[in-house]
């Protein structure tokens, strides 16, 4: 009986996919051109985002789990933390990490898997990209400030209250979590703290100035650091040679080998900065994961962390595509039903609004002028704002990690606070500046 109905299962399963097939829409206009959308959204997602946001974030998430002791982690953002200093540090944490919802996955990963209560994780998850100083900027710049001010309060408020509820809904299990968390004793310290600042104060930096935008006007910092990012850059590789060798045990040999190569490149190809910077993180994967030591532990944490998150990523973009398209390009789902949905300040709209922002892929300040483009075909302010607050968080990419992380239960709950959140705020923004 038992053997009958596996097979069963088995035999439905692939019925489904049969018929599936066999009315395959092939040639039909809509179809073809959505199966074109996924494909050019996953290669400019492999292009553009895994080599300079997602591998710079994996190398963090793997510090984080070697380099920073699992007491250091429950002592700040554990369950039994202080909730003004967990909830204070995750909240804000985007300020410094220009990371959309994919690249934060890696870091929250990190924490959580190292003893971070399931609240402040959940803060910093919502946080790490929906707080980004410049994407706010650009969105009081190009959107008005009214837009602006509204996104980055929300975005504070959301992440506090976010990981608040996720705290309190499955309050019984963080209990038992802290129960099962022994006090941890103070490890040795193999560096002080200053150390361990530094180095990833040069990991973030890298991070951060790698895929530092181009600005619209001509003059300003921004212009500056954005015409420098490639020199900056490339002085933080340096500085991070240089904490490898006096820190880490790293070869003078090893790290010559990497940076020859690589300044020669940066030289030879000055127009393409991504050839050195793939050989440099090349040079690093290979010296890393033959050390003994505690970098060897920080290259396989970091490869861990890969083989986990870029497959279910790429899966994703590839739907997102499909159903959504590029902007400007139509995928299954016509843009006109977006435009027609999300007019007014209905509470539908603002649902709508937020719902589909939520499964959208928004890489780092893309949303600002795609809701330009939407707000000039008629899209209410109050929708803005509620897929402003929903989408850079989440992505259907994201949530298809992020349950790889916290499981479905949680996944499920986590998107739905987001979701009703952003239409509340939305639909009472709408009011206040109707």
């Amino acid at each position: 009986m038992k053997f009958w109905k596996q097979e069963w299962k088995i035999l439905i399963y692939a019925i489904f996919i049969f018929v599936g097939l066999y009315y395959l829409p092939i040639g039909h206009v809509r179809f073809n051109n959505a199966i074109i959308e996924s494909l050019e959204l996953v290669k400019w997602y492999a292009r553009e985002h895994i080599l300079l946001c997602l591998i710079p974030a994996f190398f963090i998430a793997g510090a984080i789990s070697v380099f920073i002791s699992q007491a250091s982690v429950m002592k700040y953002l554990g369950a039994k933390a202080n909730k003004l200093l967990a909830y204070g540090t995750a909240s804000v944490s985007g300020a410094i990490l220009a990371v959309c919802s994919c690249t934060v996955l890696p870091l929250f990963a990190g924490i959580y898997r190292m003893g971070a209560g399931l609240g402040p994780a959940a803060a910093f998850l919502y946080s790490g990209p929906a707080i980004n100083v410049l994407v706010i900027i650009l969105t009081a710049r190009v959107l008005g400030p009214q837009l602006g001010i509204a996104r980055a309060v929300g975005a504070i408020v959301f992440s506090i209250i976010i990981g608040l509820l996720m705290h309190l809904i499955f309050r019984k299990e963080e209990i038992e979590k802290s129960k099962m968390q022994p006090a941890l004793p103070d490890e040795a310290v193999k560096r002080p703290l200053w150390k361990n600042a530094v180095y990833f104060g040069i990991l973030v930096g890298i991070l951060v100035f790698a895929n530092w935008g181009k600005t619209a006007g001509q003059s300003g910092l921004g212009y500056v650091l954005a015409a420098a990012k490639w020199w900056i850059t490339g002085f933080l590789a340096i500085g991070l040679s240089v904490v490898l060798r006096l820190w880490f045990d790293i070869k003078t040999w090893q790290i010559t080998v990497i940076a020859i190569p690589t300044a020669i490149l940066a030289f030879v190809f000055p127009q393409h900065p991504v050839i050195a910077f793939i050989a440099a993180i090349t040079g690093l994967s290979i010296i890393t994961s033959l050390h003994a030591g505690e970098s060897g532990e920080w290259f396989r944490s970091s490869w861990g962390f890969a083989k986990q998150i870029i497959p279910l990523l790429l899966f994703g973009v590839l739907i997102a595509g499909a159903l959504l398209g590029r902007p400007g390009q139509e995928g299954l789902i016509p843009s006109n039903w977006v435009y027609t949905a999300v007019g007014g300040n209905s509470l539908w709209s603002n649902f709508f609004a937020a719902l589909a922002g939520a499964f959208m892929y928004f890489a780092t300040l893309t949303e600002v002028p795609i809701l330009q483009g939407l707000i000039g075909n008629g899209m209410g302010q109050g929708p803005a704002l509620a897929l402003l607050l929903a989408g850079p968080a989440l992505s259907l990419p994201n949530m298809l990690v992020i349950r790889s992380v916290l499981g479905t239960k949680k996944t499920m709950v986590f998107i739905s606070l987001v979701v009703i959140m952003a239409t509340l705020t939305g639909y009472i923004y709408g009011l206040i500046i109707h």
